[in-house]
């Protein structure tokens, strides 16, 4: 017997929002986290303004928790906290998801995904104009984890890099947007293969990254504790 589950996407000012469940009240307690870590977030950066614009690791704060835990991931990947901001809301709004008593809790926000899940969950990879683009993805299936991906060609968030994109698996999100950050950063230049190299030698030298994927200039390079490749219907 296949599992129904419920969906709902919303947008909080500039983020993009997708909440999947098997249970209603699930989806409420995520968009209710979303919208309070979002709010106490805001209010830390209007005291903390540095915590917005650094592009290096800062210390640690000690609450709010969404920001504590942006800076712990960004020390580990060596990039400033807010490369890790929709990771951690993701992470905060599983978490409170699973307090309601679901099985089934993932949250997607704007690209980068958490997922505690007893089923299944297929994810797909979006790489801007890219042919690949949402024509592949990964089925999960070993929880908890986070998926983020990270553009030097399409993406909004700040990347220094020209991967069309390097998604990076972890534990949990927030280490994951940090890390996708560092490994997207390292990729570039006219040697190709030299430019996946170097993104995967950035990943794999984060704790607690667990599986990389570069798609760069036509190429893929691939290191670590991979999900299954799955093909996407447009």
């Amino acid at each position: 017997m296949t599992k129904k589950l419920l969906k709902h996407s919303f947008t909080v000012k500039e983020s993009q929002c997708t909440v999947i469940s098997d249970q209603q009240k699930a989806i409420q307690a995520a968009v209710e986290s979303i919208k309070r870590n979002r709010q106490e977030l805001e209010l830390y950066i209007k005291e903390n303004p540095s915590f917005l614009y650094s592009l290096k690791p800062i210390s640690l704060p000690h609450k709010p928790l969404v920001a504590e835990m942006m800076a712990d991931a960004a020390k580990k990947a060596g990039v400033g906290p807010m490369a890790a901001v929709a990771g951690a809301i993701a992470d905060l709004a599983v978490k409170d998801m699973k307090s309601q008593g679901c099985e089934v809790a993932v949250v997607e926000d704007g690209g980068e995904i958490s997922a505690l899940s007893n089923i299944p969950v297929d994810v797909a990879v979006a790489a801007g104009n890219e042919p690949l683009s949402k024509r592949f993805g990964f089925r999960l299936t070993e929880f908890p984890i986070g998926v983020a991906t990270s553009s030097g060609q399409f993406s909004h968030a700040l990347s220094f890099g020209e991967a069309e994109a390097a998604t990076v698996f972890c534990k949990n999100a927030t280490l994951a947007d940090a890390a996708a950050t560092a490994v997207g950063n390292a990729v570039r230049g006219e040697n190709v293969s030299a430019g996946i190299k170097a993104g995967i030698n950035t990943g794999l030298a984060i704790e607690g990254v667990e599986g990389i994927m570069i798609l760069f200039k036509g190429k893929v390079g691939m290191a670590g504790n991979i999900p299954e490749i799955i093909k996407v219907e447009k």
